[in-house]
């Protein structure tokens, strides 16, 4: 069984065939929204909304530990994030696809480990190459094989949000390597490791980052709905084609 993650712009699988949908509680407190069981394409998966079904939890209130926690009790292969992202480096346009391969953690004051004192032991985990490369690559393969052009690295930055970033936030986070810039990357990622789960993600350019592009002037929140309207059917075919692939 694979998890998704959707986050804006993908808050339901239109292609998912429901056969159940389950509320249910972890030692962290309550998921985002009920889990969606069913099957793409006769293969079987399990769907969170991150930010709740109707999408209302900004990124730094996210549940991330509860959310992981839930999805891991599936005991899936892995979980494939979706999520929007401005477009930092020179290129990226909006409606862009990225599959970025490494991140930057600017987040602060989130519950960002399951291994808390007195409850755990100190444990480190290994977060060398935050993404899964197996399930990347999955994830390049099925792009490639339905034509949809992706980028197939990219750092992401993991910014606090709800805001949006100032020009010269992003031209720092330029400066530090970051080629897209979203809110929900971390601590998702690192609590999907310790729960050794393979985890990816495949993000959407919504927008030129501030300063950037169209977004000189300042950032359209309308044309971002926009974007992802157009753009999120791509996301669902390049999953459904790795669904389809793992057979």
């Amino acid at each position: 069984m694979l998890a998704i993650i959707g986050g804006s712009g993908l808050t339901e699988f239109a292609s998912l065939e429901v056969s159940q949908r389950k509320r249910v509680s972890t030692p962290y407190g309550e998921p985002s929204a009920a889990l969606t069981f069913g099957r793409i394409g006769g293969r079987p998966v399990v769907f969170l909304a991150r930010h709740g079904d109707p999408h209302g939890i900004p990124p730094h209130q996210v549940n991330y530990r509860a959310n992981l926690w839930a999805l891991a009790e599936c005991a899936p292969v892995g979980i494939v994030s979706v999520a929007a992202v401005g477009g930092i480096r020179s290129g990226l346009k909006p409606g862009d696809l990225v599959i970025p391969h490494q991140i930057i953690d600017y987040t602060w004051g989130r519950e960002s480990t399951y291994h808390e004192w007195p409850d755990s032991p100190v444990r480190h985990v290994d977060f060398s190459e935050p993404f899964d490369p197996c399930l990347r690559q999955s994830l390049i393969d099925a792009a490639e094989a339905t034509g949809a052009a992706v980028s197939a690295s990219a750092v992401y930055a993991a910014t606090q949000g709800p805001r949006l970033e100032t020009a010269a936030e992003i031209d720092r986070l330029e400066r530090d390597g970051a080629a897209v810039v979203g809110m929900t990357g971390m601590p998702e990622a690192v609590l999907a490791r310790e729960l050794a789960i393979a985890y990816a993600a495949i993000n959407v350019v919504a927008n030129y980052a501030a300063g950037r592009g169209d977004s000189r002037q300042g950032i359209s929140l309308e044309a971002i709905h926009g974007v992802l309207d157009a753009s999120m059917h791509r996301v669902r075919a390049i999953i459904e084609r790795m669904l389809s692939a793992n057979d």
